[in-house]
């Protein structure tokens, strides 16, 4: 099953401990969810708006509440999971910093993963090409894009050190989905996924 993970959700799974209680935002058709419980027994739910994506995640089982993100998560008690997950929809909606605080109030650890607009193709397609960047993660024209909010690395830094998130760990992929030396030296450049795990600072 782990052979079927894109490479940044087998990052976030080894980041989760088995048995551990997770909450999966926009977790899309369950893929994540379905490989935790298979391989870490860990207990968890989905939250994914779109129809089609909640009965193909109800298909493997995971149980999934059909939901906005944006009206938030009051329903879930503080410190009630141990993770909570968001990959690559912190863009999408609108109002990013009170989800990601809102992640941190509910789980004791947030897993985030964003499409990085410092990325080189990103920089060389606005500066140069004189259009919105297009790519991998952002495969979407400006027009009909669900993307509202996009950042960089050095933005997502700059939001955790004025909220007093503790950054525990950080994997930037390249545009091959690989975390090399390069990234690691330029991620900002080089990165087009960034993943963080992260924690509300003592």
């Amino acid at each position: 099953m782990s052979q079927t993970l894109r490479h940044d959700l087998r990052i976030i799974a080894d980041w989760i401990r088995p048995g551990s209680r997770v909450l999966d935002l926009g977790c899309g058709e369950g893929e994540l969810l379905s490989h935790l419980q298979q391989q870490k027994q860990v207990k968890g739910y989905g939250i994914e708006l779109d129809d089609e994506r909640v009965a193909a995640a109800l298909r493997r089982g995971v149980p999934v509440l059909q939901q906005d993100l944006d009206s938030g998560l009051r329903q879930f008690a503080s410190g009630s999971v141990d993770t909570v997950v968001l990959s690559l929809t912190l863009q999408a909606v609108h109002y990013p910093l009170d989800l990601l605080l809102e992640m941190l109030r509910v789980g004791r650890e947030g897993i985030v993963t964003f499409p990085n607009m410092g990325h080189w193709r990103a920089r060389w397609q606005l500066g140069v090409g004189g259009h919105m960047p297009m790519t991998d993660v952002l495969p979407h024209t400006w027009y009909d894009t669900p993307n509202i909010h996009l950042c960089t690395l050095r933005d997502f830094d700059a939001l955790c050190h004025k909220n007093r998130i503790e950054v525990r760990e950080r994997v930037v992929l390249d545009d091959r989905r690989r975390n090399t030396a390069s990234n690691r030296i330029l991620p900002n450049l080089l990165g087009e996924v960034a993943l963080y795990r992260c924690a509300k600072a003592d």
